[in-house]
């Protein structure tokens, strides 16, 4: 009887202790306020094929999920809370901090949010624009500040640009504070750190560190003088006692692999525009978005999805989405696609009262092609201030 006891006990202890292995569990912060919980927070992890797995974080910030595969590499989850934009990432996530930024109002705002996992302690964000740096030392400069610093792990650190300057370069890295001194360093490579991106109330750009790199600055991406976001992704070493002069790297990195599906990305950009037509705009925003997920440089679909981002009424999104047209357009139609592009972004901002930044555009679009429209839009302006 004692024997059959134990044997009962000893299988219900390693039940237990499966099921608790099975669960994950999951932390969500605010990006902009330090060790903030965010309590109900919609938490799903989808995979292909597998239900979805939905629950809800606790007055902590906790969520606890089952089953396993929110450690499985083809998983996603995704972080939905009203009055903040929706974060979605790959997994593994188990046991994973996450960080979501508050829906910002400013049209040429931008918020950066990284999080890694245990290790490293320390992970720092750097901005770098014209003679400014902002950082753990100097958290604040003209139109940019490090809302969140975080030393122990995991993340968030946080930086705003509270208003992005037209004509001025803006660079973007992560730096490795715990192992500044160490010449041979993977352990930035290996911390798992992913890279947010929000513009208005949209996670606009993802970017995952790259595995098996030596070195403890990780440049990744640059804002141009026009608003487009440049993927950069490379890795140096830089020596230094207090992290303060470190300097980036704008050389791009070949390590940078996105799907390039064309047949697929057509597919989706032609169901977008019958989205459109039918003013389905929300459906429109997910088709051409899957488009350019399936071909990065396709430069049509980013001009459809700034129009429907402007229709629906989401300038900041339909500004940075005109801006990507206006980088990628190529051929004997790039001038047109410029110029109309420009305009677009005039629009936006005339409609909401920037006469000043209109104008601006509205040249632009002058300079790239003759139209009377773009004549009268400049009166217009040149009216008005």
């Amino acid at each position: 009887m004692k024997l059959y006891s134990k044997l009962f006990l000893s299988l219900l202890l390693i039940s237990i202790s499966f099921s608790i292995n099975a669960q994950q569990r999951i932390q969500v912060l605010s990006a902009v306020v330090k060790d903030k919980k965010i309590e109900g927070a919609e938490v799903l992890i989808q995979k292909n094929g597998e239900q979805t797995v939905v629950g809800r974080t606790d007055s902590n910030g906790y969520v606890t999920l089952s089953p396993a595969f929110a450690d499985d590499q083809n998983a996603t989850i995704i972080i939905k809370k009203d009055g903040y934009s929706t974060l979605v990432a790959k997994c593994p996530c188990q046991g994973l901090t996450y960080a979501i930024s508050p829906v910002m109002s400013n049209l040429d705002g931008v918020r950066i949010v990284l999080s890694w996992g245990r290790n490293p302690d320390d992970l720092d964000s750097h901005l770098w624009y014209q003679s400014q740096h902002v950082y753990y030392n100097k958290k604040e400069s003209p139109n940019a500040i490090l809302d969140v610093d975080d030393t122990d792990g995991y993340g968030p650190e946080t930086i705003t640009i509270q208003e992005k300057q037209f004509g001025k370069e803006y660079v973007y890295g992560v730096y490795d504070y715990s192992n500044k001194e160490r010449n041979s360093s993977e352990a930035l490579s290996a911390s798992g750190a992913k890279v947010f991106v929000y513009i208005g109330q949209s996670l606009v750009k993802t970017y995952y560190v790259p595995q098996n790199k030596t070195g403890n600055l990780w440049t990744v991406f640059k804002i141009t003088a026009s608003g487009d976001i440049e993927d950069i992704n490379s890795f140096t070493t830089v020596v230094s006692s207090s992290g303060d002069e470190i300097r980036y790297n704008t050389s791009q990195s070949a390590v940078i692999n996105y799907s390039n599906n064309n047949q697929e990305a057509l597919r989706y950009n032609k169901m977008g525009t019958e989205a459109y037509n039918a003013k389905n705009y929300n459906q429109a925003i997910e088709y051409y978005v899957k488009a350019i997920g399936y071909d990065s440089n396709f430069g049509q679909a980013y001009g459809n999805l700034g129009l429907t981002y402007q229709k629906a009424g989401m300038y900041a999104e339909a500004l940075w989405a005109n801006r990507k047209a206006i980088a990628l357009a190529n051929g004997a139609t790039a001038s047109t696609t410029r110029a109309g592009a420009y305009y677009n972004i005039g629009k936006i901002y005339e409609e909401c009262g920037e006469y000043r930044k209109a104008l601006e555009q509205y040249k632009l679009a002058k300079s790239e092609k003759a139209n009377t429209v773009y004549d009268n839009a400049i009166a217009r302006m040149q009216s008005k201030l």
